[in-house]
Formats: C-alpha cells, sequence, structure tokens
C-alpha cells in the first residue's frame, strides 16, 4: 500500500462510507501453496461492538472457494473514484504526473456461513440493492422456490472480521495551494469520475491550507 501519512484518510465514518459507496470489492487471497486467487463481489458492512464484519457470497467449486476452504486468510480492497492528475496543472510543471484515487483494504479470515445464515444474507442482500422495495421480483423473498433451491445450494456465504484496515486517500494533499485549486478545475472540466475527485478534494481544501500555513514539498509549516 502507499504508505505516506498525508494521503491517509483518519476520519473513520468517511472511510465507512466509501466502503459503503462502492460494495463492489476486488477480493483476493492463496491457496496454502501460495497460488492466487481473486474475484469481485458485492459486500455489505455490518459494525457489531464497535467491531466491523462484513459479509458476502461466492460461487462455490471455484479455485477462490477452494483456495479459502484450504486458507481462511482474505483480503478486500474497496476502491472509489479515480483519476489522471497531469503534472501540467502543477505551479512548478517540471515534476511527474499521477494519478489520484481513494481505496480502502482490509484483511481478515472469512468464516463460511450456515444454511440459514446464508438466506438471512441473502434476504438483506437483495432488498438494500433493490432500494429497499419490497415489492421487487428479484428480492429473495420473491423469487422461485424452483429458482431458489438450484440456486442457493450452488454459492457459499462467508463473513469476514475485519482484522486490519488501511486505507489510501490520495488527493494531492502534497500540493501547494495554487496547484491544489488548479488540479480542482481541471478534473472539474473533465466530469465523470474526475470530477467526483474534484468534490472529494473540494471538501479538504479549509483543512489543507488554513490561513498563514503553507507546504514546503513534504509537509505544512507556519
Amino acid at each position: 500500500m502507499y504508505n505516506f501519512s498525508y494521503f491517509k484518510e483518519k476520519d473513520q465514518q468517511t472511510i465507512s462510507d466509501l466502503i459503503g459507496d462502492y460494495p463492489f470489492a476486488f477480493m483476493t487471497g492463496s491457496y496454502l501453496s501460495g497460488e492466487q486467487v481473486a474475484t469481485q463481489i458485492p459486500v455489505l458492512m455490518e459494525v457489531r461492538n464497535g467491531e466491523l464484519f462484513l459479509q458476502g457470497h461466492i460461487m462455490r467449486n471455484t479455485d477462490h472457494h477452494k483456495a479459502f476452504t484450504e486458507n481462511p486468510n482474505a483480503l478486500l480492497v474497496f476502491t472509489g473514484p479515480s483519476a489522471y492528475v497531469s503534472a501540467s496543472w502543477y505551479s512548478n510543471p517540471q515534476n511527474g504526473s499521477t494519478w489520484n484515487y481513494m481505496s480502502v483494504h482490509i484483511g481478515g479470515q472469512i468464516q463460511f456461513m450456515s444454511d440459514d445464515e446464508l438466506i438471512s444474507f441473502m434476504r438483506r442482500l437483495t432488498l438494500k440493492f433493490e432500494k429497499g422495495n419490497t415489492q421487487s421480483q428479484t428480492i429473495y423473498d420473491n423469487l422461485p422456490e424452483g429458482f431458489l433451491s438450484k440456486m442457493m445450494p450452488a454459492i457459499a456465504g462467508f463473513e469476514i472480521k475485519a482484522d486490519k484496515i488501511e486505507n489510501v486517500f490520495k488527493l494531492s494533499q502534497n500540493r501547494d495551494e495554487k496547484s491544489y485549486l488548479n488540479i480542482i478545475a481541471k478534473l472539474e472540466e473533465q466530469g465523470g469520475s474526475a470530477a467526483l475527485v474534484a468534490s472529494e478534494m473540494k471538501k479538504r481544501k479549509a483543512a489543507l491550507f488554513p490561513p498563514g500555513v503553507e507546504w514546503d514539498g513534504t509537509k505544512f509549516v507556519s
């Protein structure tokens, strides 16, 4: 992980919001032999007794299901919007261009669910992504029994207690105020994901550039 203190988000709610807003996680692990596996899945987040748990499901008899059965150690990566940042936008353009992004990495051990736990999870998962619409034909309770009897045995539900949480919110915090504002303007012009990155940068501007404080290239100084 890109480990620089000024690219770390300290607000826990902001970290939770990114997971909630971008729940389609990249999950990776390995067999005991070291052979790696990976998949991408929607994940639900739950806080119990101050601890974070993540729940999801994967297909049985896939490489990742077999690997996690053998070795339960897993890493989930949640990634928000990202955008290319050209050094030509800096007050001093004789520099390297870069990429702004937001990412949360969560490590822990997979515990597979019982059949009843999987049913409860699938009820919550389908209802959440159908935006609470109990009339939707695709939420768990409205699916045909024939479909459920075929598909449910083919999936394995899991839960991961977050033993390690790391993050990178790389949003040009190491740039001077003039560069920072110009980067925001350039990203807003592009729209889409770039504009979302600009919006996140704007939220941080006041804290980054209080009156009388300047960036010397490595830290803020009065």
